[in-house]
C-alpha cells in the first residue's frame, strides 16, 4: 500500500547545512524537545509554517515558507531554539482584519485587506491594542518594511496585544499569508 503524503512538510536539522540529526513533521506539534536537542538548519519541503522558540507555542515566532535554511540566521533566528511548530493552512479567499488602538475593540478602527509596509504612515501611530482578523492569516512585525519579531494572527478576535503573543503593542508592518 502506497503512504500518503502529507501537503505539509518540515525537516529540522541539528546541525548547519542540513547535516546531524533530523526530525521530519508533517503536523502540528507543540513540543519537538523530545525529536532534537538544536536547530541549526530548516526545510521546508511544502506548505508554510510558524516555528517557535518555546514549547506551546511561545517565544519567538518565524514564518517559513517552501525552501532550504542552511542555518538559523537564514530565517533570521536569535539562535538554535526550536521547540514548536504550527502549519499555516493554505488560504484561497480574501483577507480582511481590523486593528484598534485600543483594548478590547476600542477606540480608532482601521480596517485592512492588504499587505502594510510601514503602519506608522498608513495609521500615523504604531500601537495595536486588539484585533480582529475576520478573513486570511496574517503577520504582524514588530518594525516597518517586514522586519522585526514576527506575530501569527489566525482568524479570531485578539482583545490584547498579549493574545498574539506580542510583549509591547508596537507594530510596524502587516503582511496576509499567501502560499
Amino acid at each position: 500500500m502506497a503512504k500518503l503524503r502529507s501537503v505539509f512538510q518540515i525537516v529540522f536539522y541539528e546541525d548547519r547545512n542540513f547535516q546531524g540529526r533530523s526530525y521530519e513533521c508533517s503536523s502540528d506539534c507543540g513540543d519537538l524537545h523530545s525529536h532534537f536537542s538544536r536547530c541549526n538548519s530548516i526545510r521546508v519541503e511544502s506548505g508554510g509554517w510558524m516555528v517557535y522558540e518555546r514549547p506551546s507555542y511561545m517565544g519567538y515566532q518565524y514564518f517559513l515558507m517552501k525552501g532550504e535554511y542552511p542555518d538559523y540566521q537564514r530565517w533570521m533566528g536569535f539562535n538554535d531554539c526550536v521547540r514548536s511548530c504550527r502549519m499555516i493552512p493554505q488560504y484561497q479567499g480574501s483577507h480582511k482584519m481590523r486593528i484598534y488602538e485600543r483594548m478590547d475593540f476600542s477606540g480608532q478602527m482601521m480596517e485592512f485587506s492588504e499587505d502594510c509596509p510601514s503602519l506608522y504612515d498608513r495609521f500615523r501611530y504604531n500601537d495595536i491594542h486588539s484585533c480582529n482578523v475576520m478573513d486570511g492569516y496574517w503577520l504582524f512585525f514588530e518594525h516597518p518594511n517586514y522586519r522585526g519579531r514576527q506575530y501569527l494572527l489566525r482568524p479570531g478576535e485578539y482583545r490584547r496585544f498579549n493574545d498574539w503573543g506580542a510583549v509591547s503593542s508596537r507594530i510596524g508592518s502587516m503582511r496576509r499569508i499567501v502560499h
